[in-house]
């Protein structure tokens, strides 16, 4: 329990550091929404839709489209109307947007070891300690 609960701050302060760094960066800034919609774009190979996204997201199509309004400005995510059925509107990745995305996990990498490195060898000790012992039974 108590692992799950440091595995847990550890993701925690490694979102916190990753949208610090992406902020501080030269980067867009994006809204936790616009972040979400991005990331759901980049990270599912599925094909998504407006509809599709509001019903992931568990938001409105309108707040969807505020948040595509935004990434379409800043060139990370585009629109396209479906050829297969006119009323549906398609979301599109683009080369800057798969940059950004980039960015975003050597930020995360980074911080990852960053972290990792500050470890003090006295914890080290113990976790392995904890994991033999969890090993052992």
């Amino acid at each position: 329990m108590a692992q799950a609960a440091e595995k847990a701050e550890d993701l925690v302060k490694t979102l916190r550091d990753t949208i610090v760094a992406l902020v501080r960066g030269e980067g867009p800034d994006l809204s936790a929404r616009q972040l979400a919609v991005f990331l759901t774009c980049y990270l599912d190979e599925s094909g998504h839709t407006v509809r599709g996204l509001a019903a992931s997201l568990n938001v409105s199509k309108p707040a969807i489209t505020r948040a595509l309004d935004r990434l379409s400005e800043l060139d990370l995510a585009r629109r396209k109307v479906d050829p297969l059925d006119r009323r549906s509107v398609l979301v599109q990745r683009t080369p800057k947007g798969a940059a950004y995305l980039k960015e975003i996990r050597s930020i995360m990498g980074t911080t990852v070891r960053d972290a990792a490195q500050k470890t003090q060898p006295e914890e080290k000790v113990a976790t392995v300690r904890r994991l033999r012992r969890v090993a052992a039974a």
